[in-house]
């Protein structure tokens, strides 16, 4: 394969810059961009940052962490909502490069987006966020909590949208059962839980792989992820979202305070 092959011989325009990632977007683009080609998920009109904001106040002058934006979705809801500033990490090269791509065609002005892995950047980070968004990431970790320590070191008030181990659900889905080993014990500053371990398999061969940066991660139940934020300092946990029988596994979402008396 020529190098020549990489270069556009006709006029610019936004289409031909998502179709360097032709077949690898997750998001449908919002209304402005209704006649562009990329995905089909509602990431840009997603009705849990809208929550996430009616939790907080709304993100009107807020100084956001968003972990894992995978195309931008909602670092463009959040934004266009009023975010004074967004450091949002992407491990995923490709992921970051189409968070880029969205930000140049949405002229996002106040965001950052860093390439590299986040729980590495949280382990060293010492500034403080009035929000940590860690939407779709919880369940691709390897030490899940481990995350929701360092998240609790850098925000107050952490957002959480995850998928959740329930063995009843999951054992009982062909779809879902082959891809999980019995669980495991752990510990984490002394937070004791039990880890199930999901194998990515055939979604690591497609270039728009969403998933984290191992061939397998773990899995949290549902009832330890809440004694995980208790645990580590958030005393006060709303939760929505509650969907026990989503296609890809149980899930819900969560917005975790801690409150200083």
């Amino acid at each position: 394969m020529s190098i020549l092959n990489q270069y556009i011989k006709s006029a610019p325009s936004p289409q031909k810059a998502l179709d360097i990632f032709k077949g690898e977007w997750s998001s449908k683009l919002p209304d402005s961009l209704t006649t562009l080609e990329a995905g089909s998920a509602l990431l840009f009109e997603d009705p849990r940052i809208e929550w996430c904001a009616s939790q907080i106040g709304g993100f009107t002058n807020k100084n956001i962490l968003e972990l894992g934006p995978l195309e931008a979705g909602h670092t463009y809801m959040m934004e266009s909502l009023g975010a004074q500033s967004i450091i949002s990490i992407e491990a995923n090269t490709r992921a970051y490069l189409k968070c880029l791509i969205v930000k140049e065609l949405l002229e996002l002005k106040r965001t950052r987006f860093l390439c590299g892995d986040f729980v590495e950047y949280l382990r060293t980070n010492k500034k403080r966020f009035d929000v940590c968004l860690a939407s779709g990431v919880l369940y691709h970790m390897l030490n899940p909590a481990e995350l929701i320590a360092l998240a609790g070191k850098a925000s107050d008030q952490l957002f959480i949208w995850t998928h959740y181990y329930d063995h009843e659900i999951i054992s009982s889905n062909p779809n879902l059962a082959h891809k999980f080993s019995n669980g495991k014990p752990s510990e984490y500053e002394g937070f004791r839980h039990m880890l199930y371990q999901q194998q990515y398999k055939v979604a690591l061969g497609w270039n728009g792989f969403c998933g984290g940066n191992d061939t397998s991660s773990y899995w949290l139940k549902r009832e330890e992820i809440l004694a995980c934020l208790k645990y580590f300092g958030f005393n006060e946990i709303m939760i929505n979202f509650d969907h026990p029988h989503h296609v890809n596994g149980p899930s819900f979402a969560l917005m975790a305070f801690r409150r200083h008396n």
